[in-house]
């Protein structure tokens, strides 16, 4: 009697893997025209049946959620960005409050790890924290989507863009911090980070940053200098922007650790800080109390966050719905402000 043909053995005439079979036999969008014609075609020839019951098996809750880190540059060498640190510890306490175990892993753009995990059983869903170009990372959301894996990530809110996020009001957060150093007298800023849809948190909060400046009059021509969330971006940013701009007094940051990097960049010039030049952040890290000054910056509510972020995964995997949530930000004021 002739042996009955498996989902291996047809990833192995396909040349392909079982997973991609897996996924072409339910039309996935993930898998490529060619690709879902070639493996079915295979399939009929082998008159091969997907097995309903191990199908219904690897649905089968995991009680495993997957956390997944984009890899930054670091100055450490960890490739995980400090301001994720915390929040990791909140998201490992409300899964662990839940009954789930939670498995920690890097992102991998280069295949298709997104669909992987639930399709192997591995979790019953993802929650993504960063994302590096935004431009490039909406499509593997979209697929992710069209998968129909439950996922949630931590990010900018945008209805036109795939999945539930969960983020912080990064617009109200970049008005206030400007707000407070116009109340200190400042009247000639410069903006340090990302202004465009490639980064969307960055780019609100300099939204934010130039509603302040125009609801207060303050005329000038729009001051930004691009840089990345690292110490060494924000560093070099600051050489630039003092060489063009070198009659500013206030330098609003779009991260911490780009203002840590500006204020190294500012002493080793020898400025006074907040005297002849104010500095802030975003995000109040840990080493943001530490730094020569301490920092003035905006904090993001890292415990309520992970659980959100936890409590929304879960519902998403029972069915229910759920909804974008914006978080309120906070001003911590420190001595690089001046005030």
């Amino acid at each position: 009697m002739k042996e009955k043909a498996t989902s291996f053995d047809i990833a192995h005439q396909a040349g392909v893997s079982q997973s991609t079979v897996s996924r072409a036999l339910r039309n996935s969008p993930l898998v490529n025209k060619e690709t879902r014609e070639k493996v079915q075609a295979i399939a009929r020839e082998r008159n091969y049946k997907v097995d309903k019951n191990a199908s219904n098996l690897r649905r089968q809750h995991s009680k495993t959620l997957a956390l997944l880190l984009f890899e930054d540059p670091t100055s450490d060498n960890s490739l995980i960005n400090p301001f994720f640190l915390s929040m990791l510890g909140s998201i490992t306490r409300a899964s662990a409050k839940a009954g789930y175990d939670l498995l920690i892993s890097f992102q991998n753009l280069s295949d298709d790890w997104h669909a992987d995990y639930e399709d192997s059983n591995k979790a019953d869903g993802i929650i993504l924290l960063g994302y590096g170009d935004y431009t490039e990372y909406c499509t593997k959301l979209s697929q992710l989507e069209a998968q129909h894996t439950h996922f949630v990530r931590w990010g900018a809110l945008d209805d036109d863009h795939p999945g539930v996020s969960i983020g912080c009001d990064n617009f109200q957060g970049g008005y206030d911090i400007t707000q407070h150093l116009l109340s200190l007298g400042r009247r000639r800023f410069a903006f340090i980070g990302g202004a465009d849809i490639r980064a969307p948190e960055f780019f609100a909060r300099y939204n934010g940053h130039q509603k302040a400046l125009k609801l207060a009059n303050v005329e000038q021509k729009a001051v930004q200098q691009d840089a990345i969330s690292t110490e060494d971006s924000g560093y070099e940013a600051t050489l630039t922007l003092l060489k063009n701009h070198p009659h500013i007094d206030a330098i609003v940051c779009a991260s911490d650790l780009i203002a840590i990097g500006v204020i190294r960049a500012l002493r080793a010039n020898d400025i006074e800080i907040p005297k002849q030049i104010a500095v802030v952040g975003f995000d109040n890290v840990p080493v943001a109390s530490f730094a020569n000054p301490a920092l003035t910056t905006v904090k993001q509510d890292t415990i309520l966050a992970g659980e959100i972020l936890v409590e929304s995964l879960l519902k998403l995997i029972a069915g229910e719905k759920v909804e974008h949530y914006l978080m309120p930000v906070d001003l911590v004021i420190r001595q690089s402000s001046g005030a």
